[in-house]
């Protein structure tokens, strides 16, 4: 008998940084990928090349965010996973105001991932018993606040909180758990001096790459009972 073609895996903001480097890993391991991306970069036509499904996405609207859910539902009758790793950072800013800041963050932070976990839970019920996972990727700011991306940090805690509401909701087809990373990679353009001052943030004093996240969702994925936790993946930062 033949093996039944895996599930694939969606990844929101799948273009760039982490999410990037996670569709090309699950690739390599020959596991089916969809990926949204709101501007198309270079690496998305390279994900295409390789294989995955690109959907361009806007989730600055809910009715963005329930048609990106439609295209999903009409390329698979299932889902393995999704993991929640768009995200955007804005700074409280005398250019914006605080009212369109907060909106900006609770959008992308809270009402895409609650609205495509509803809308896209049945793709991911029915495969048996802690078969599918949902994972969030959050802040180290949530247990910290932060006094210059108040409303960043508080929808990254909103987003926490659903993480065992979903999980509590979804169990036990669907494990549901959330990452809350701290400098795991540096930008480009980030000079020496931002990097040591960075750097010196953390116990660990490293920036340690793609890879410890990509290790940590690999074990999350073949766990069969861990749900409803927040790793952090913050080199000991909220103890110093």
């Amino acid at each position: 008998m033949g093996h039944a073609k895996p599930l694939p895996i969606l990844i929101t903001g799948g273009g760039r940084r982490i999410g990037l480097s996670l569709a090309h890993h699950f690739l390599n391991l020959h596991q089916p990928v969809i990926v949204s991306y709101r501007t198309k970069y270079p690496a998305i036509a390279t994900l295409c090349e390789a294989g995955a499904t690109c959907i361009q996405a806007d989730f600055a609207t809910d009715d963005g965010i329930l048609a990106f859910a439609e295209r999903v539902k009409a390329e698979t009758p299932g889902l393995r996973a999704i993991i929640h790793n768009a995200s955007a950072w804005m700074p409280e800013s005398p250019d914006t105001s605080l009212s369109e800041t907060l909106s900006c963050m609770l959008q992308i932070h809270v009402h895409a991932p609650y609205l495509l976990n509803h809308a896209l839970q049945d793709l991911l019920r029915g495969h048996g018993h802690a078969s599918s996972d949902i994972i969030h990727f959050t802040d180290y700011v949530v247990e910290r606040g932060s006094d210059k991306h108040i409303a960043y940090a508080a929808s990254k805690a909103a987003l926490d909180n659903m993480t065992r509401s979903f999980a509590r909701k979804l169990a036990p087809e669907v494990k549901v758990n959330a990452i809350a990373p701290s400098l795991i990679m540096f930008n480009e353009h980030d000079d020496a001096d931002y990097r040591q001052q960075a750097l010196n943030k953390s116990l660990m004093k490293i920036a340690p790459g793609e890879k410890e996240v990509i290790d940590l969702i690999d074990y999350i994925l073949t766990s069969c009972y861990v749900t409803g936790r927040s790793f952090g993946v913050d080199g000991g930062r909220p103890l110093r």
